[in-house]
């Protein structure tokens, strides 16, 4: 394959779309696609990037291993430039309506959110990273990054909030919408979500407007961080750095969930949580018989994994 190409240049006009995967798939009226040809060897893995060579590196050898998979990878990682072009990209083709909402001007959209805000996309290399050290089905970061609808979900939501934090509203509900109806995980624009996050599964998580989730956190599928009722104002969950949440479990109204604490499947919490806590049942409750011990950030729960209840309670 021939260097990145860049989409955005005039050049790539001239490419058919008989040569790319995406005569494969919904019309999104999608103008001409990256012709994917050659060998698939190109300058991406000498970037500067970590992150992206490593994706790079991964697709190159998946490509080589399956042919089959060659002109998929090739259009979706190989032929990118960065991460954040492929990373727009990719959510275009997911988000896009067919004859309402065109993949280009999706892709400009996210391309731009992204690029006024380059913490959402040192964020994103955080998640992939956390993806491929907590989830041990996931061998590497290029599967993360192609098929994982939780990291693809959570990355629609940074372009979504950057546009929030723009006063750009419309846009913001435009992207929240179709990334909950395309991969069933519905996050408001207007939350706040740290760094190193892990959606596992991912399915059926609901995340309110004025919540705010610290970083190393890990949440697993059919989590609601949500408010009580028709409380106006600040009515969602804080979550603290390091915290693990269990499937099924809901957190309502705007009670902190401490640094380290662990909320059990299926638990329902209304109150507080102190750091380094495990709660769980309905109503949640904190069991364990002694002082919850000081952590390392990388022994917190949400980073382990660990499910099993502790014997610590503050």
């Amino acid at each position: 394959m021939a260097a990145c190409v860049d989409k955005w240049n005039p050049a790539y006009a001239s490419c058919r779309l008989s040569n790319s995967i995406y005569q494969f798939m919904p019309d999104c009226s999608m103008t001409c696609p990256v012709t994917v040809t050659g060998n698939g060897k190109n300058g991406c893995c000498d970037s500067g990037d970590d992150v992206w060579d490593e994706i790079c590196a991964e697709a190159q050898a998946d490509a080589e291993a399956e042919p089959l998979l060659r002109m998929f990878y090739g259009e979706l990682v190989l032929s990118r430039p960065s991460l954040e072009a492929a990373l727009a990209a990719h959510l275009a083709a997911k988000l896009c309506i067919p004859g309402a909402l065109p993949q280009d001007a999706l892709r400009d959209l996210l391309a731009g959110a992204l690029e006024a805000h380059p913490e959402a996309t040192r964020d994103t290399r955080a998640d992939l990273l956390a993806v491929r050290d907590r989830d041990p089905a996931c061998a590497k970061m290029v599967h993360c990054f192609l098929y994982y609808k939780g990291f693809l979900a959570l990355q629609a939501h940074r372009a979504a909030h950057a546009l929030w934090s723009e006063g750009r509203a419309a846009p913001a509900l435009l992207l929240q919408s179709r990334a909950s109806e395309v991969f069933g995980v519905d996050i408001h624009p207007g939350a706040r979500i740290g760094a190193g996050i892990l959606l596992d599964h991912a399915t059926g998580v609901v995340i309110g407007e004025t919540a705010v989730v610290g970083d190393d956190v890990s949440i697993l599928h059919a989590v609601t961080l949500g408010g009580t009722g028709k409380v106006s104002g600040d009515r969602h969950p804080k979550v603290g750095n390091g915290v693990l949440i269990g499937a099924g479990a809901s957190v309502l109204g705007n009670v902190r969930i401490g640094d380290g604490a662990k909320i059990g499947a299926g638990a329902v919490v209304l109150r507080d949580v102190p750091c380094g806590t495990t709660a769980v049942g309905n109503p949640a409750k904190a069991i364990g018989k002694k002082p919850a011990p000081q952590r390392r950030p990388e022994d917190q729960p949400g980073v382990t994994m660990e499910h099993r209840w502790s014997d610590y309670v503050i």
